[in-house]
């Protein structure tokens, strides 16, 4: 962008400072408690889906094929993903971030508290698993479009020397996310019957979203636009068609964006969902084992995740990256070797240490999938990223894994695979771009040229 104006006071501002620091911090806040709900539906989802769910609102069918139908709902939430990402992500280059995440968040948390007061089969039949998968499409919808316009909310607030750290806001949602359903859960099951928690005690599950809705929406209505939307809109360079442009223009960081994401998330679906139930079916651990493996692991991620997008802006994102991608895909079968010895502090250990390689890539995902993209396109070009990604990454992740394990009966076809995600990540670094922050300290400049240039126009008028 050339001939950038200087502010009127004639002393350029620091490259990349925050406009408006308290502003950042409120940012940060309200990107991850849009993605920390969005995981907490997941976790809450998958436990009610398993156990509830085929009782409630399958009941006419037999046991296993409930199950199925209920994990289908699951399904369709992954599904109608890319849906939501092509619909807000273009209204996130037209209309602004914050406008976006406010009606994202609002879809979320009104789909998710509608699922825990639905009435069940036995109330108003078909109806009930119709109604169910509306709402279950309608949160997809919402995650869709959460996740790129959450990213660029505290990215675009804050330095962009320092984008990998603030963007990791929206990566700590999953581990904060797992931690509040599970501790959730295991509040109802402690003080619950199991009786009890069929009738009603899965809805309150549900119905505490609402916490996390009403804290979303206080910050998010208290935020102004990004700043760099503001430049944007300002000078009225928003897209007219942005879903077009990523695809005629920038469809290689399109593509090296979804192929950085599919690493990550298979060995995230393996750590978190596969071990659960390879740990207990197949290997004879107890499920409490288990499940305070993987709780440990993600309060790890609390702060590993911060860390490693820290880490990335000091040293190269995509090195960072693709050295967690080759790390996480050889622990994956180190993991496998040890956990034969029906060891507790090893299964331990090794969930923790593969979360940590999933952390440092992770991390730096979200700055890295934003730095693909013109300012003009980014809101569009990462949800598409995003939704994508999850699609042919986490989406079909765990059932891969059941059928190769099934098929061969033995663990290592399923660390091929994830060694195999893995690879498909480093193509998706190899095709992508390094860090351009001059982009970001031309709009802001921009920005704040305007608003000086204003001010003598404004104490006229005054006078």
């Amino acid at each position: 962008m050339a001939n950038v104006p200087v502010p009127a006071s004639g002393a350029a501002p620091r490259p990349g400072k925050p406009t408006h620091p308290k502003g950042l911090y409120k940012a940060f806040a309200a990107s991850l408690t849009g993605t920390a709900l969005e995981w907490y539906d997941f976790a809450v989802y998958s436990a009610a889906a398993a156990v509830v769910f085929p009782i409630v609102f399958f009941p006419s069918s037999d046991p296993l094929t409930g199950t199925i139908l209920a994990f289908s709902t699951y399904a369709v939430g992954y599904v109608s993903r890319p849906v939501g990402g092509i619909i807000f992500g273009r209204l996130g280059d037209r209309i602004g971030r914050k406008k976006v995440l406010v009606t994202t968040l609002m879809i979320i948390g009104v789909a998710t508290v509608l699922i825990g007061v639905l009435p069940g089969y036995g109330s108003i039949g078909i109806s009930a698993p119709i109604i169910l998968v509306l709402l279950r499409f309608a949160q997809g919808v919402g995650v869709g479009g959460e996740w790129g316009g959450a990213v660029l909310l505290s990215s675009e607030y804050g330095d962009p020397h320092r984008r990998g750290f603030w963007a990791s806001a929206a990566q700590v949602g999953p581990p904060a996310g797992n931690l509040l359903a599970n501790g959730t859960l295991a509040v109802l099951t402690v003080t619950l019957t199991e009786a009890q928690f069929i009738s009603f005690g899965w809805r309150i599950a549900f119905l505490v979203s609402a916490v996390l809705v009403g804290f979303g929406l206080w910050i998010r209505l208290k935020l102004e636009d990004t700043p760099i939307f503001k430049a944007i809109e300002a000078h009225g360079e928003q897209p007219n068609a942005p879903v077009r442009e990523v695809f005629s223009k920038e469809l290689r960081p399109l593509v090296a964006a979804t192929l950085c994401r599919v690493g990550p998330d298979v060995l995230y679906a393996l750590f978190t969902v596969f071990t659960l139930s390879y740990g207990i079916q197949a290997l004879g651990y107890d499920r409490s084992q288990v499940l305070t493996a993987v709780l440990i692991g993600s309060a790890f991620q609390l702060f590993m995740i911060p860390l490693a997008g820290a880490v990335s802006d000091r040293f190269n994102r995509r090195l960072v990256y693709g050295i967690a991608a080759v790390v996480g895909a050889v622990w994956t079968f180190v993991f496998f070797g040890i956990l034969g010895g029906h060891s507790e502090p090893l299964l331990i250990a090794g969930i923790v240490l593969g979360l940590m390689a999933h952390s440092f890539m992770y991390g730096p995902q979200a700055a890295f999938i934003v730095e693909q993209f013109s300012p003009r396109l980014r809101s569009t070009g990462s949800s598409l990223a995003y939704t994508f990604a999850g699609v042919i990454g986490g989406a079909i992740a765990p059932l891969m894994f059941t059928l190769l394990l099934s098929q061969f009966g033995t663990w290592i076809p399923v660390a091929i695979y994830v060694a195999v995600a893995a690879v498909v990540t480093l193509v998706g670094l190899a095709l992508g771009r390094d860090s351009n922050t001059v982009e970001d300290e031309d709009y802001r400049l921009l920005l704040e040229g305007s608003a000086a240039a204003s001010q003598p126009s404004a104490v006229a008028e005054s006078r």
